[in-house]
C-alpha cells in the first residue's frame, strides 16, 4: 500500500461528524519520510521554514522509556503548513548549542496541537520550547465522548484513516534512527492539523468549545510546571504494600532500590533492566542471610532479560554489556548491610491520612462498612453527576474528577460546605463548577 491516502469524503452532517466508510491505513506521510535534523544548519533552515509557514503547529515527542534512566526527549516532531514535517534531535542539537528561542520566535503564538499533551509538554519546556497556546486532541476526544481516545482511533473516527503504529516502545535513543522509525514518528504529526479542524467544529456544534479551551489552558499551565519528585522515591517499587507490616523487609527493599537507582543513573539505563521490582520484593520478603539462601533467589543472580518476541528484544540486548557489569555480589552485599541495620534505622512508611483536603478513600466497601451515611450521600452525588453526563453526552469522569466527589462527601456534614468554592479549591475548572455545583449542592442536603 502506498503511503499517500485520499481523505476526500462527503461532508458530514451537523448531526454526525464521523467518517462513514471503510477506514484506510496510512503507512507513511504524504510527502515522504523526512530525515532527522541534527545539525545547526538544518535547525536554522527548519526554523526559517516554520517562520514562513502559517497556522497551528502539530507537535509530538519520543523518549527512551524502558531503556534509559532519564525522561528526556530523544526526538521531537513538528508539522506546520508551509514548513512540512521536521524531525529534530534535541540531544544532538543541544550539544551543538542550538538556541531554542529561535524556534520559539519562528512559531510565535501558534496553537500547538498535541495528543495527550501532559506526556509531552514537560519535555518541551525542559528543552527550552515555550508553547503559548494549546489544543489537545486527546482531551477533545474525551470531551466529545469518543469511546477510544488514542490518536489512531481519533483519526479513524474523524478522517477515516488509521495509522501504522509499530514502534511506540522503541529505544528512541538509538542512532541512526531506522527509516521505519522515522516514518512512525512523522505519522504522529501528519494528521493532527486536519484532526484539530474536525474536532473544533464538533466541539462548537456540541457547545463545548469553552469547556475545551479551559481544559487546554489548564493542561498548558500544568505542563509548564517543574517535574515534582516523589516524596518517598523508593516506595514507587511495585507491590511495596506487600511489606506493609515488615519493617526489616522495607529496609532491604529501600537499600536495593537506592543501590539500583545509583547504578542506573551512573550507567544511564532503565533501573528495572538491572534489577526488577519483583526481585526486590522477593529479596525483602525472604531476607537471605547466607550464600545458599541468596543463590536460591534466581532473580538476584540472573541478568534481566525481556522477551517480547519482537524487534524490541534486540533493543534490550544492546544494554547487555551494562547488565553484565553489575555482578550479583553487589546485591548480596547490599542485602547483608540492610539486614545488619538496627530497628531504629529501619524506614517507616508514611501514614495514609484520609481527609477531604487530600484524598478520601477509593474503596466503596470501606465507605459502606465504616461510613454508611457518607456512602449514601456519595451515591446521591454520583447519580446526580451521572445524569448531567448523560444530558451533556460527556463522560462523568470528565464532568468532574471522581476523587473530588469523594473528597466532598468525606464528612458527616457535607451540606455545611460551599460546594462551588470546594470544587474550585480541589482544582475543578470554571466550566465544571458552573455545570455541577448547584445540582450537587441539592444532592448533599
Amino acid at each position: 500500500m502506498t503511503g499517500t491516502v485520499s481523505t476526500e469524503r462527503s461532508v458530514p452532517s451537523d448531526n454526525d461528524p464521523r467518517f462513514h466508510g471503510e477506514p484506510k491505513l496510512m503507512t507513511e506521510p504524504r510527502d515522504g519520510v523526512p530525515d532527522v535534523i541534527d545539525t545547526l544548519d538544518g535547525f536554522h533552515r527548519y526554523c526559517d521554514a516554520l517562520a514562513q509557514g502559517c497556522g497551528p503547529l502539530a507537535a509530538d515527542a519520543e523518549r527512551a522509556s524502558g531503556y534509559r534512566y532519564g525522561h528526556e526527549d530523544w526526538l521531537v516532531q513538528f508539522k506546520r503548513q508551509g514548513a512540512g514535517i521536521g524531525l529534530l534531535d534535541p540531544i544532538a542539537l543541544g550539544q551543538q548549542g542550538a538556541n531554542w528561542d529561535e524556534f520559539n520566535q519562528a512559531v510565535g503564538d501558534a496553537v500547538w496541537i498535541i495528543h495527550d499533551s501532559l506526556q509531552d509538554l514537560p519535555g518541551f519546556f525542559d528543552i527550552g520550547m515555550r508553547p503559548l497556546n494549546l489544543f489537545d486532541t486527546e482531551i477533545a476526544a474525551r470531551l466529545l465522548g469518543l469511546h477510544r481516545f488514542g490518536l489512531s482511533a481519533a483519526t479513524e473516527y474523524y478522517l477515516g484513516i488509521t495509522l501504522a503504529k509499530e514502534h511506540s516502545a522503541a529505544d528512541w535513543s538509538y542512532r541512526p534512527l531506522p527509516r521505519d522509525w522515522r516514518d512512525y514518528a512523522a505519522l504522529d504529526v501528519e494528521l493532527l492539523i486536519e484532526l484539530e479542524e474536525h474536532m473544533t467544529r464538533d466541539l462548537k456544534r456540541q457547545g463545548k468549545m469553552q469547556w475545551a479551551q479551559e481544559e487546554f489552558d489548564y493542561a498548558l499551565r500544568e505542563g509548564a510546571q517543574p517535574r515534582k519528585p516523589h516524596p518517598v522515591p523508593w516506595m514507587r517499587i511495585s507491590h511495596i504494600t506487600a511489606l506493609s507490616h515488615d519493617r526489616q523487609g522495607q529496609a532491604v527493599a529501600k537499600a536495593l532500590w537506592e543501590q539500583r537507582d545509583r547504578l542506573a543513573r551512573q550507567y544511564d539505563i532503565e533501573p528495572s533492566l538491572l534489577l526488577s521490582d519483583a526481585a526486590i520484593i522477593e529479596a525483602a520478603r525472604k531476607k537471605p542471610h547466607n550464600n545458599r539462601e541468596f543463590r536460591a533467589i534466581r532473580s538476584l543472580n540472573e541478568r534481566v532479560r525481556i522477551h517480547t518476541g519482537s524487534e524490541q528484544d534486540k533493543m534490550f540486548e544492546r544494554y547487555a554489556p551494562i547488565q553484565r557489569a553489575i555482578k550479583p555480589s553487589l546485591w548480596k552485599t547490599t542485602i547483608q548491610q540492610a539486614l545488619t541495620l538496627p530497628p531504629s534505622r529501619w524506614p517507616t512508611m508514611p501514614a495514609q491520612h484520609h481527609d477531604a483536603q487530600t484524598n478520601a478513600p477509593k474503596s466503596m466497601k470501606y465507605w459502606q462498612t465504616h461510613h454508611p451515611n457518607r456512602f449514601e450521600t456519595l451515591q446521591r452525588v454520583r447519580a446526580t453527576v451521572a445524569q448531567i453526563a448523560q444530558d451533556t453526552r460527556t463522560p462523568a469522569e470528565i464532568i468532574i474528577k471522581p476523587q473530588i466527589l469523594r473528597n466532598l462527601c468525606w464528612t458527616d456534614r457535607p451540606n455545611d460546605r460551599n460546594v462551588a468554592e470546594f470544587l474550585t479549591e480541589q482544582g475543578a475548572r470554571e466550566w465544571q463548577v458552573h455545570l455541577v455545583a448547584a445540582s450537587v449542592s441539592r444532592a448533599i442536603i
